[in-house]
Formats: structure tokens, C-alpha cells, sequence
């Protein structure tokens, strides 16, 4: 089993979450969260005055699949997600020991 944990631009969330669905993912967390890479922000003008916007909104997506569903996952996040422009966000994977459901008991991809 593998975490697939991606960081996404805002706007991009419902493509990447139907291009999961046709490739078998039901189960993930959402989060918006704020941050910056290579972009290091903006500069924005409010009441005439410019200012420095450093952390820019993000949606970070967690989700834990089984390993013959990996490569599919980051296609599919990976086809949906990219705009081409600076921002568009990083996937990361990590290993996945142990994974058990609460409300059964099931273990591993059982759980999933």
C-alpha cells in the first residue's frame, strides 16, 4: 500500500477528483492549506497600496491505495491537475505499513 499525498491548485480539485473516481479511487482526505514553492507569492494592490501575499491557497489530497493502483493515481492527478504554469503542485508517496478500518477491524487493503 502506498499514501499518495498531492498539493493541488484550488480550482483544479473537481478535475483531479473525477479523474481518481474513473480509475477506481473513492476514499480521500481533503484539506486546503496555504503555502509556496518556486512561486514565493504575489504582490497584490488593496486601497492603492501594494502588498506581499507569501502563502497562496492549496489543496493538499491524502489518500491511501493499494500498489496496483499507484501509477494510475498519479496519472490521473497528474493529467488533471497540470495547467502547464508555475504552482501547479507536487505528489508525493509514501510507504504504507499497516492500515486498519476501526469499525471492523479489517487490516491492510481490506481497510481500504
Amino acid at each position: 500500500m502506498k499514501k499518495i499525498e498531492a498539493i493541488i491548485k484550488p480550482f483544479k480539485m473537481d478535475d483531479v477528483r473525477e479523474a481518481l473516481a474513473e480509475v477506481g479511487i473513492a476514499g480521500m482526505t481533503v484539506t486546503e492549506v496555504k503555502g509556496f514553492g518556486r512561486q514565493k507569492g504575489h504582490t497584490e494592490l488593496y486601497r492603492g497600496a501594494e502588498y506581499q501575499v507569501d502563502f497562496l491557497p492549496k489543496i493538499k489530497i491524502e489518500m491511501v491505495v493499494a500498489d496496483d493502483l499507484v501509477e494510475q493515481a498519479i496519472e490521473a492527478i497528474e493529467g488533471s491537475a497540470k495547467t502547464g504554469k508555475i504552482g501547479d503542485g507536487k505528489i508525493f508517496v509514501y510507504n504504507v505499513d499497516h492500515a486498519i478500518r476501526i469499525r471492523t477491524g479489517e487490516n491492510n487493503e481490506d481497510a481500504l
